[in-house]
């Protein structure tokens, strides 16, 4: 009897999990699982209305950057931009597509030169891209998310 008292003791001693709570372990396991995802990444990328959400991630992607940048090359070349014989520059244009598929410049990275030659440059580009047509948020887990994007834009004399 000593034995089975003294073997329960120890068990007890050694299997601690005995007195962890369910809501304990569960807390872990969430843990554990936010650990594990790569925040810097979406399932899913935010679509227009003609690309389609069964492809590939990859295919999602490309339909994306292609209906984009179809987009805003048929709205930027309504204007005709004047730029100086040596300004062959590239303009980078940062911009938020929130969970609801709304589009917000965030900032227009370019030379100062180009602020005197087209004062009106980052109106045209922030109108453009607020143009497009709708689009569906970039989802992670199922779950619309905020991304970020960053588009260059090559000027020169041509």
């Amino acid at each position: 009897m000593r034995k089975l008292i003294a073997f329960m003791i120890l068990g007890c001693c050694f299997s601690c999990d005995l007195f962890v709570s369910k809501e304990k372990k569960t807390q872990e396991l969430v843990n554990q699982e936010m650990r594990a995802i790569n925040w810097n990444d979406v399932d899913n990328y935010p679509l227009f209305e003609s690309c389609d959400e069964s492809t590939s991630k990859t295919s999602q992607r490309e339909c994306f950057e292609t209906e984009l940048l179809n987009h805003f090359s048929a709205t930027l070349q309504e204007f005709e931009f004047v730029i100086g014989p040596d300004m062959d520059t590239t303009v980078f244009v940062d911009f938020l597509i929130d969970q609801e598929g709304k589009l917000t410049v965030v900032h227009i990275q370019k030379d100062k030169a180009i602020d005197k030659v087209m004062p009106e440059f980052d109106g045209i580009i922030s109108q453009s891209l607020r143009n497009l047509p709708p689009l569906a948020p970039a989802l992670k887990r199922g779950i619309p998310v905020r991304v970020k994007f960053r588009i260059p834009i090559v000027l020169n004399r041509n």
